[in-house]
């Protein structure tokens, strides 16, 4: 039975890791930018999950995704588009100074001080079986991942929007001679982007019931890891990555001495770490992994 209670939590974090590596992984795979962004995002969905908690929580919720995706969807035009051809360290700063200016841009707004909200009061709710206690906010972020990463396979796959990302993320040039909206295809990668940072938020916000400018950091970084440890480039490997760095810390959890709990991410680190010496490329190697546009 504790095994399953393990599972659960392993299930729920990893679903969460899940969908900020594809957030994450969906950008680089197109255009071989590493959006450091990505967690601001979270965090401006947050903030007007926030400001509209008085509302009813569907309209909360959809209302905190919506501007998520509007934001991805402006700082691509603003910021990444006109340095689209430039050396991708140059993007690679572009999105420290779009995270910088979001987070003081909340800030100056906002202020520095953490709010707390609570958008669905179900959430925080516990089934009870025997010993196991399963909170509904792990079932779901569980069928929440789920749903999203099946949703995405079956965009991916299945549409014609999809066919082209997938064309644009193996060869941009390419794709571009063959008629593919490149423009359009970057576009809709962010929106995906900011549509997964929006669920994100939901969860997170359930998680802690707080708002601050630099909310989405860890998360950040989480993803950035699970992405690496995945395979740069493979959506499928930021899946793995993001379920693998998941179970990483709920065994961890369990394992680790109280003393030691407070340093279980140095470990989680240190053991992705040793896990890249050996596996440089990730799980999944992606064979080409050239310069994109």
């Amino acid at each position: 039975m504790i095994i399953l209670q393990y599972l659960i939590d392993a299930l729920s974090i990893g679903g969460l890791y899940a969908l900020a590596a594809l957030g994450i992984g969906l950008i680089f795979g197109i255009m071989r930018l590493i959006n450091f962004a990505y967690g601001d995002l979270l965090m401006m969905g947050a903030y007007a999950m926030f400001m509209m908690a008085a509302a009813v929580w569907p309209i909360t919720i959809l209302g905190g995704v919506v501007v998520a995706i509007l934001v991805a969807l402006i700082t691509e035009r603003i910021a990444f588009r006109p340095l689209r051809t430039a050396d991708p360290s140059v993007l690679l700063a572009a999105s420290f100074a779009v995270s910088f200016f979001l987070q003081n841009f909340v800030l100056m707004i906002m202020g520095g001080r953490a709010l707390g909200v609570d958008i669905v009061p179900a959430l925080s709710l516990h089934l009870n079986w025997g010993e196991i206690s399963v909170s509904l906010l792990n079932l779901f972020t569980i069928a929440l991942s789920l749903i999203l990463m099946i949703g995405l396979s079956l965009f991916l796959n299945r549409t014609q929007m999809g066919v082209n990302m997938r064309a644009a993320s193996e060869d941009v040039r390419m794709a571009r001679m063959m008629g593919v909206r490149v423009n359009l295809v970057i576009a809709t990668a962010f929106a995906i982007s900011g549509l997964l940072a929006g669920a994100a938020a939901i969860v997170v916000l359930g998680k802690t019931g707080l708002v601050l400018p630099a909310m989405g950091l860890r998360l950040t970084l989480v993803a950035f890891v699970a992405t690496v440890v995945g395979g740069m480039g493979s959506l499928t490997g930021a899946v793995i990555g993001g379920y693998a760095v998941g179970i990483l810390e709920v065994v961890l959890g369990g394992l680790l001495p109280l003393a030691l709990l407070p340093y279980r991410e140095a470990f989680i680190f240190t053991v992705v770490l040793l896990f890249l010496m050996y596996r440089p490329g990730g799980i999944i190697k992606v064979a080409t992994l050239e310069e994109r546009v």
